[in-house]
């Protein structure tokens, strides 16, 4: 697969560009339709990178400044890539005084994350934190990819990553 090129900057494949083009013109003329298109944008490419937002706005006649704007109010939306598998740690009042700052830097360095890196450098997890999902009986909880795992222990950490590891190693 080949790169594509956007006025000299890469943007993905080929296939990931004519995709998006494709989804562009097949929304564009319809009402309420540069959310959709979005949507649809950061499925083929994972995240709306600014190169994809000028895409967008070139092709939809619209500023990049609203679709800046739209990418960075909804949550929904991301502005860099995510990993394959969304780790979160509940950092609400219950999980936080039972111990959810501990169970979130043990989770940064087994993930080997940055101060302001979410991403692994593989693309395996996104960490992020959350405030309250509700469990607080179960508190501290983590949760990947929608499961979630209460009563966490720093110690806990490694088995449950090695876990969706060992899923990746199958796959492969």
């Amino acid at each position: 697969m080949s790169c594509c090129k956007n006025n000299g900057i890469s943007i993905g494949t080929e296939e990931q560009y004519e995709a998006l083009i494709s989804a562009i013109d097949e929304l564009k003329d319809r009402r309420s339709s540069l959310m959709r298109i979005m949507q649809r944008a950061q499925e083929i490419y994972g995240c709306l990178t600014l190169e994809i937002q000028n895409v967008i706005a070139r092709e939809t006649g619209r500023a990049l400044e609203e679709i800046y704007g739209i990418a960075t109010f909804y949550s929904m939306f991301t502005l860099t890539p995510r990993g394959k598998h969304s780790v979160s740690v509940c950092m609400g009042t219950a999980c936080y005084v039972k111990g959810a700052g501990a169970v979130l830097a043990r989770l940064k360095e087994l993930l080997a994350l940055e101060e302001g890196q979410e991403t692994t450098a593989d693309g395996l997890f996104t960490l992020t934190e959350c405030r309250c999902i509700g469990t607080c009986g179960l508190a501290p909880v983590m949760v990947v990819d929608g499961e979630v795992y209460g009563r966490m222990t720093p110690d806990a950490v490694e088995g449950i990553l090695q876990k969706y590891r060992d899923k990746e190693a199958e796959q492969k």
